[in-house]
């Protein structure tokens, strides 16, 4: 046989076999799946579940007509949207839940749900609804407090001022906790049949609506209002006593410091007195007395230019005369006024 015939031939048969390994590859990746550790998988023929897969792995299934349908067995999450209710004492809040949830039979939830998509909607319409039912059978404070037998904090002082009067919170019979039970419970029995299981259910947040926040924050700043103008008050009054109390403690111990003052002064008087009429009691010291009583007129006479005339037999006339001779021996005189 000819070489090229050879060689025609080994490449046609290399080409047929590597169709046929490339066909046989394609026939045995449509007919395997992996079953991951974290899903389930159902296997559909023509739409119609024939079995469900739970364990990972690597399966089969028929190329072309079998199709995979794979569910996250994951605790998944549910935020539903705020929703406006009312409570049984007729206060609109608005409520905010979450919840989480997982896949319990894939092939039940496959045949009512399908796909992740229903299955939080149909949580919408459950968890709302009884969500709704169970915060309108209960007051607001069972749907804000957690526990029970809570006492307020007391300021004993502004209690005793009655500025602020002693306050006491409603006791609950349930709570916010025990409501969440009950909610997670009436939905997981109704959304058993749909081979979902629903492990918890919470509040996420609790506010009014707009319009009833706007008249609680105006009444609580009314009330605010009113007790600081009833403190302003009180502190008037007491600035107003402590202000009388002031002038009369002022006027108390100026009257005594008069008092003490013409004591003192009457006493001084006295000692005067007595220390003049002790300098009048001896001759020298009158003399003396009467010497420096004319030095004082004499300084006060000439303290300006001043033209007088002096008789020489008069005090003053003997003081002058005695500083243009010897010094002069005071004498008695019969006083200050010859």
């Amino acid at each position: 046989m000819p070489p090229r015939l050879i060689r025609i031939l080994q490449s046609r048969t290399m080409a047929i076999l590597g169709l046929i390994f490339i066909l046989t590859g394609l026939k045995w990746g449509s007919m395997l799946f992996i079953v991951r550790q974290y899903e389930d998988a159902i296997v559909t023929r023509f739409g119609k579940a024939i079995r469900t897969e739970t364990t990972p792995g690597l399966k089969l299934k028929l190329p072309f007509f079998d199709k995979v349908n794979r569910f996250d067995k994951r605790v998944l999450a549910w935020d539903g949207p705020p929703t406006e209710c009312p409570t049984k004492d007729k206060l609109y809040l608005i409520v905010d839940c979450f919840a989480r949830w997982r896949i319990s039979d894939p092939l039940l939830y496959y045949n009512r749900l399908n796909d992740e998509r229903s299955a939080l909607s149909r949580l919408d319409d459950i968890l709302g609804s009884e969500t709704r039912t169970a915060v309108a059978t209960h007051d607001l404070v069972e749907i804000i407090r957690v526990t029970k037998g809570r006492q307020p904090l007391r300021d004993t002082e502004l209690e005793k001022s009655g500025t602020v009067l002693p306050s006491k919170l409603p006791d609950i019979q349930l709570g916010r906790g025990e409501i969440e039970k009950q909610i997670t419970e009436r939905t997981r029995q109704k959304i058993a049949d749909f081979g979902i299981e629903l492990l918890d259910e919470r509040f996420k947040r609790s506010k009014y609506n707009p319009a009833v926040a706007e008249k609680i924050i105006e009444r609580m700043s009314s009330e605010r209002h009113q007790i600081a103008a009833r403190f302003r008050s009180e502190g008037h009054g007491e600035a107003a006593n402590i202000s009388g109390q002031k002038e009369s403690e002022v006027a108390s111990i100026i009257s005594s410091a008069n008092r003490d003052a013409l004591k003192i002064e009457g006493e001084a008087d006295a000692e005067a007195a007595r220390i003049y009429a002790n300098a009048y009691s001896t001759p020298d010291a009158q003399d003396l007395y009467l010497f420096l009583r004319s030095l004082d007129v004499a300084r006060s006479a000439f303290e300006h230019d001043t033209t007088a005339v002096i008789s020489t037999n008069s005090d003053l006339g003997r003081v002058l005369k005695s500083m243009s001779g010897p010094p002069l021996v005071p004498t008695k005189t019969p006083g200050p006024s010859q």
